[in-house]
């Protein structure tokens, strides 16, 4: 039997929160993670029991990032003045902003990995569903992010990083 879907939030929706900050930064994260779970509680009564609950909803988060980052493009928004320097907004660990950087400069499939893989903590076989190809390319993508950021950011470890 399935649990109820306010369980299903409460267990998974830090990680939905930051798998969506990753990919789009904090400013969207939160909206993306609300679309998220709106459209989850609409299609959970039919997902099948035997599913898995957190790849499915970082599948979702993953096009919900997309259709923010799409309307983002369409709808530009100019600034007088850059706003102060980060605070961290909440983000465990966010303090180290120059991680956080590096890892919003990599390339989108190499970022979207990275955050699949280690802050969700997905395997390869449902990133490559989620961004479509192969297990190889998912995996491929993340260790190129992996060399990146070290290239980038010295002394940078993801959790399950063995070198």
């Amino acid at each position: 039997m399935k649990p109820p879907f306010e369980k299903i939030v409460t267990e998974h929706g830090a990680t939905v929160l930051r798998v969506c900050r990753v990919v789009l930064g904090a400013h969207d994260a939160e909206d993306a993670w609300s679309e998220t779970f709106l459209a989850a509680m609409r299609s959970y009564p039919e997902l099948p029991e035997s599913a898995n609950v957190e790849a499915w909803l970082v599948t979702i988060a993953h096009r919900k990032a997309i259709d923010v980052v799409r309307a983002a493009k369409r709808n530009p928004l100019p600034v007088r003045q850059m706003p102060e320097k980060p605070a961290g907004d909440g983000v465990v660990g966010a303090d180290d902003t120059g991680v956080w950087a590096a890892v919003s400069a990599l390339p989108d499939k190499q970022r979207r990995a990275i955050a699949y893989h280690y802050v969700a903590g997905l395997p390869y076989a449902e990133i490559a569903q989620i961004l479509g190809g192969t297990t190889d390319a998912a995996r491929r993508a993340a260790a190129d992010g992996l060399k990146n950021l070290r290239r980038t950011y010295p002394g940078a470890t993801l959790r399950g990083d063995t070198r």
